[in-house]
């Protein structure tokens, strides 16, 4: 990859420039789609994906600490990642440190550690994993210099712009999975966090969907929040909402709730006592 104005000016020295002129390391276009690191290093997982003509712009005051051949940008949330169970507290809250993945397997690539007073939205269950939606800014890293041997992995790229790091893999859904299109058995489910579920509300999102069926056994509750891939993650408790006969203006839409997660009393299915609801 070439970015001419940004290696000349480090060939002739003019590092100084740079620094006090960030404005210019985005003068120079991308000449090809490029992957977006999450390390100064080729070997670790690729966050993203810029397309040619990205005028990549450096993270403020990172040149000095960044390695030669690399630069640092910003690269904007909300991003997808995953967290096993035991990484999640009494009220599901991701733990400080804890590392949260691109994919729900453990030698998944690592997209960031948690930190304190991270804001996530709770999208989803994959067995011990948890899906959330991250909201906040990372820093990811381009590859500038010439490496040998150094092959930008731009395969995976979608035509058109910046794509997901490939491969954020979902896990398939299991014949009979209960979703808009099939019915039958859930998702997977299993005890969150410390002991189970949550004295705190929080924010979980996915699709509103109703759980009754003609000619099938009623469901413990009417309604149900289930994940992308039409997987039910729990059971909706709409007891405590007011004006419910407006319920179904909500139903196969995708929704943000607002309640308190607990297990149901027969059964490991998750229960979200819901506080508030909005479409998403």
């Amino acid at each position: 990859m070439k970015i001419s104005l940004l290696r000349s000016a480090l060939a002739s020295g003019a590092f100084a420039a740079f620094c006090t002129f960030p404005a210019v390391l985005a003068a120079a276009p991308l000449t090809e789609t490029t992957a977006v690191h999450t390390k100064p290093d080729a070997a670790s997982p690729a966050v993203t994906f810029l397309k040619a003509g990205t005028e990549p712009v450096a993270v403020a005051g990172s040149l000095a600490s960044t390695p030669a051949g690399w630069m640092a940008i910003e690269l904007p949330g909300p991003f997808e990642g995953y967290v096993e169970n035991k990484d999640l507290t009494k009220s599901l809250d991701v733990k400080v440190g804890a590392p949260i993945r691109q994919a729900p397997k453990a030698d998944a690539g690592v997209l960031v550690l948690a930190e304190k007073n991270d804001k996530s939205t709770i999208t989803g269950l994959r067995g011990k994993w948890t899906q959330i939606k991250l909201e906040k800014n990372l820093t990811g890293y381009i590859h500038i210099g010439t490496t040998p041997g150094y092959v930008p992995p731009i395969a995976t790229a979608t035509a058109g712009g910046a794509a997901p790091a490939a491969p954020m893999e979902s896990a398939p859904v299991a014949p009979g999975a209960f979703g808009a299109a099939t019915e039958g058995s859930p998702a997977p489910m299993v005890n969150l966090g410390d002991g189970g579920g949550s004295a705190l509300p929080r924010q979980f999102s996915g699709r509103f969907v109703a759980t009754r069926r003609p000619f099938t056994p009623r469901r413990p509750y009417d309604y149900a929040l289930v994940d992308d891939a039409g997987r039910r993650y729990a059971y909706l408790d709409i007891s405590k909402l007011l004006l419910t006969d407006q319920i179904e203006n909500y139903v196969d839409h995708p929704v943000v709730v607002f309640g308190t997660a607990r297990t149901a009393a027969t059964s490991k299915d998750l229960v979200i006592e819901i506080e508030s609801l909005q479409l998403r």
